[in-house]
């Protein structure tokens, strides 16, 4: 899983960028399936920022465990810019955390369309700000990846973490 992997790592600049603020994530992922919680798990002392994990890749889990709205599900499809929004501010709001992360991807070899073709992934980010402030924000990113499942499923991690690092900076 380190195709993709920069130096220094994301995941090291995530945690160091988080611990710096005092803040704290959890994450939501469909198709990468945990990938992202293992690459924030990798540096010491991960538990200083990440919360908690949410791994919900079918409908049934994103309507049970973050309550994705079955009308998301039903207009937009479970990979899509409305569902990776719902779940980014469901994991954060859920575990009471400063920023929500969320995931969904076609990482194939099957399932893409004209629209979405294989590759085709989704990032969310939301952040919490403070109670009456109305400022908390989500913002949703659309990429195309090449490659395998694999490497599909491993750029789709790394991008959110990149635009995690973003976020918190």
């Amino acid at each position: 899983m380190d195709e993709y992997a920069e130096d220094p790592p994301v995941e090291a600049r995530v945690a160091d960028a988080l611990r710096a603020a005092g803040e704290t994530v959890a994450v939501a992922e469909g198709a990468t399936g945990g990938l992202v919680a293992t690459l924030l798990t990798a540096p010491p002392g991960a538990s200083d920022y990440l919360d908690r994990g949410y791994v919900t890749y079918g409908y049934d889990s994103l309507r049970e465990v973050l309550a994705v709205p079955r009308e998301t599900l039903d207009e937009s499809g479970a990979v899509s810019g409305p569902t990776v929004a719902a779940m980014a501010r469901a994991a954060r709001d859920r575990s009471r955390t400063d920023w929500g992360l969320a995931t969904a991807a076609i990482a194939g070899p099957d399932g893409g369309t004209s629209d979405r073709p294989v590759g085709t992934a989704f990032v969310a980010v939301a952040e919490a700000a403070p109670w009456e402030s109305e400022d908390s924000e989500t913002t949703v990113r659309r990429y195309e990846f090449e490659g395998s499942r694999a490497a599909v499923r491993e750029q789709t991690a790394r991008q959110a973490l990149r635009d995690l690092h973003e976020a918190v900076e």
